[in-house]
């Protein structure tokens, strides 16, 4: 399966766009996100998970649980990102992880700010919007925020519970509101299917989109790590959730799963040569 090469500053569109939208398209952003109370679901135990794709079209999605956060009543927020392999060794120690190879001399771990593992994830972009949108947030309600606590976990490899620094979390989210940015479902030629294998963006592929997503949760809940491995490793729906849906399903229990939204997002432009149809489903998730 060869996957589409990234155009170079792929991701200037993706941060031009926030620039761009201004603060009056910011608060309308945050106002749409009061579709979604889950405040209530998040300060009983409960978690959630939402999507870091173009700010337009899931921001929403993200200010969903940013208000959640900040209604909850909680005093601090633990919020896990994903490691993207963006670079020729992330992408080096994600594919000894995907071979059952010896990961004892890679980044493995919980990194993050104030963690001195490896310093990869500080040109990570998967918590970008949502730091910009809870910024916004807190500046708008003129508040005190709870302290907001950023955590990547990294090479999770099965087996959440042996990751470095695991504990530290678990002691954290005793405490603490934990919610995680994970796109779950990629799907098209630029992700290595053929363009007879893929769907266009639409109603068949929205549904299955949702019901695949919905499967994996499925196989995470009985606590199988293994197979929740290669449910997000399906070809033609392949998740980034392969470190933070375990480590969450690892820090809280079992939980059952539901997606509140989802919208298919299209990315062939990202792409070199624009390899139609590729998309991302931006999805919010709530575990309760």
């Amino acid at each position: 399966m060869v996957r589409a090469r990234l155009k170079d500053k792929s991701f200037s569109k993706y941060y031009k766009e926030a620039k761009d939208l201004g603060q009056k398209g910011i608060e309308e952003i945050l106002e749409k996100g009061k579709a979604h109370d889950i405040a209530k679901m998040l300060s009983s135990g409960g978690s959630a998970i939402f999507p870091h794709t173009y700010i337009s079209k899931c921001g929403d999605q993200i200010a969903s649980v940013i208000h959640g956060c900040l209604d909850s009543g909680s005093d601090q927020v633990v919020v896990l990102g994903v490691i993207h392999s963006l670079t020729e060794a992330l992408t080096f120690s994600r594919n000894k992880e995907i071979s059952g190879e010896d990961l004892s001399k890679e980044p493995r771990g919980i990194l993050g700010p104030g963690i001195e593992r490896d310093s990869c994830w500080e040109n990570e972009f998967s918590l970008s919007m949502f730091e910009l949108l809870w910024d916004a947030e807190v500046r708008r309600r003129g508040i005190v925020p709870p302290r907001l606590i950023k955590r990547y976990p990294y090479l999770a490899n099965r087996s959440p519970e042996t990751l470095p620094g695991i504990d530290e979390v678990r002691d954290m989210v005793k405490d603490s509101i934990v919610v995680a940015t994970s796109d779950l479902c990629h799907h098209g030629v630029a992700y290595g299917l053929s363009s007879k294998e893929s769907m266009p963006i639409g109603e068949e592929a929205l549904y299955f989109a949702k019901k695949k997503i919905e499967e994996a949760f499925s196989v995470l809940e009985q606590g199988n790590y293994s197979d929740y491995y290669r449910a997000t490793r399906r070809p033609d729906a392949i998740s980034d959730s392969l470190d933070v849906a375990p480590v969450l399903r690892y820090l809280l229990g079992p939980k059952k799963a539901c997606v509140e939204d989802i919208r298919l997002v299209d990315v062939a432009h990202m792409f070199e040569k624009d390899p139609s149809p590729s998309w991302v489903a931006a999805s919010l998730v709530t575990l309760y």
